[in-house]
């Protein structure tokens, strides 16, 4: 597993987590490692999208709390 391209690193799982992972690496025939890793990947990934998202809307314009309620009123939202 430890390759040039890995780096060793130590975590702490709580002992039913870490029963759990222990099951599913057994079930998927996979390692701890590779389901962690996976894991941890697909949690940056959703704040990639999160991120790029936000810079998207950063260029919208702005408007008011009142402004907007007004909107909101007037098509029939609230």
């Amino acid at each position: 597993m430890d390759s040039p391209s890995t780096t060793r690193a130590t975590i702490y799982l709580d002992s039913e987590l870490h029963r759990a992972l222990r099951f599913k690496a057994a079930l998927t025939r996979r390692s701890i490692s590779e389901l962690v890793t996976e894991a941890v990947r697909e949690s940056l990934r959703e704040d990639e999208e999160d991120l790029r998202s936000a810079a998207l809307r950063a260029e919208e314009p702005t408007i008011s709390y009142e402004a907007f309620l007004g909107k909101l009123k007037a098509d029939g939202t609230l």
